[in-house]
């Protein structure tokens, strides 16, 4: 078993050595928190405002949101259903997938469990990862997913970044290790405002990724406070049995 457990952490330890050998850089902590609300309603709207115009949510539905992120449906229908009318619907996409295909060459995937899949750092990572690229067809490429069809959305936040990259020679084969990005051009948030609203972002889709998180995070404070009246409770009791107990 020893001998099983080393070889599983030796691998471990050489996936990780591999991945930085090819040049990828180390991910970004998202630190998503589910408790906080007004996170989540930020990340909500940046959703509708950014991305649901190529990437669909066909797994929530605009009341579930409403209910679970204390929002009012008249300002759901006001500012966040810009597909349908019917706050019911899910978050469906109005784009043609024939459409999505001849402008990015791909299909958007639906982000229902993007943040299941991918996983939190890797979203917050790569929504932080993006550079000018010219060569692209869409004018920037994305350090954690080299080659993305997806362009820049967030870029006029953000601004534009330029990727410095140095070559070294690992194993005998050139690498371009990534270092550092300089900013060509300011975007309207500095960066620390910037990597708050893709956490609130990120945040969003880990709530949509499975929602009933946020049923359970408040069930169980409820039933660790009973836990602890009952504790109380039957310390007492053990302490009235044990009174005469010598």
């Amino acid at each position: 078993m020893r001998t099983l457990f080393i070889a599983i952490l030796m691998c471990c330890v050489s996936a990780a050595v591999s991945a930085t050998e090819d040049g990828g850089p180390q991910m970004l902590r998202a630190n998503v928190d589910l408790g906080n609300r007004e996170s989540l309603q930020r990340g909500a709207r940046l959703f509708v405002n950014y991305c649901v115009s190529c990437h669909s949510a066909n797994f929530m539905r605009y009341n579930r949101v409403a209910a679970d992120l204390g929002i009012p449906e008249d300002v759901v229908k006001a500012n966040m259903m810009f597909t349908t009318d019917k706050i019911g619907e899910p978050m469906r996409i109005a784009m043609k997938p024939a459409d999505a295909e001849n402008w990015f060459g791909v299909v958007p995937p639906d982000l229902s469990v993007v943040a299941r899949s991918r996983g939190p750092d890797w979203l917050f990572s790569f929504l932080n990862g993006f550079y000018a690229d010219p060569a692209k067809p869409t004018g920037v490429n994305n350090v954690y997913f080299p080659n993305t069809a997806m362009p820049h959305v967030l870029w006029e936040m953000q601004g534009m970044n330029r990727a410095v990259f140095e070559t070294e020679t690992h194993n005998g084969t050139e690498v371009a290790m990534f270092r550092h990005f300089e900013q060509d051009r300011p975007g309207t948030l500095d960066e620390a405002s910037y990597m708050t609203a893709t956490r609130d972002l990120v945040n969003f889709l880990t709530y949509v990724g499975e929602p009933a998180k946020l049923v359970r995070y408040a069930l169980g404070v409820k039933v660790l406070v009973f836990l602890f009246i009952l504790w109380i409770v039957a310390y007492a009791l053990k302490r009235e049995y044990w009174k005469d107990v010598h």
